[in-house]
């Protein structure tokens, strides 16, 4: 018995799952993929950092990493994950008395340098 069908055989709801073998594709593999690739695009959390800022723009830090979903987020540290309502709401988290503060900043893929150090021009 191979590894799947294992996990099949133990899975509690396996007997809810209707057998898909009578159904008929929607679509052809190309046009399913085009149509699985939309949906994660559509539905795709938006990524961001939670920033600690020491003093006014003297240095910074990258504390944590979220993914923002409609209903809530998650952020992850080295050390812990946590759940909130707002991306926001994990702010007062990471701010360190009067001199670190904290802030979101959201991942745009055009802010990226390039590989060998240099800035495009």
């Amino acid at each position: 018995m191979t590894t799947a069908l294992t996990h099949e055989a133990r899975h509690a709801l396996r007997e809810f799952v209707p057998d898909p073998g009578a159904l008929s594709p929607a679509c052809d593999e190309h046009e399913f993929a085009a149509l699985m690739e939309e949906m994660v695009a559509d539905e795709a959390p938006r990524l961001f950092a939670v920033v600690q800022e020491y003093g006014e723009r003297v240095d910074a830090v990258i504390a944590a990493w979220g993914m923002a979903f409609d209903d809530h987020a998650e952020i992850v540290t080295h050390q812990r994950r946590m759940s909130v309502r707002a991306p926001e709401n994990a702010l007062r988290m990471f701010a360190v008395g009067r001199h670190i503060r904290a802030r979101l900043v959201w991942f745009n893929p055009d802010a990226a340098t390039s590989t060998d150090g240099d800035h495009e021009t």
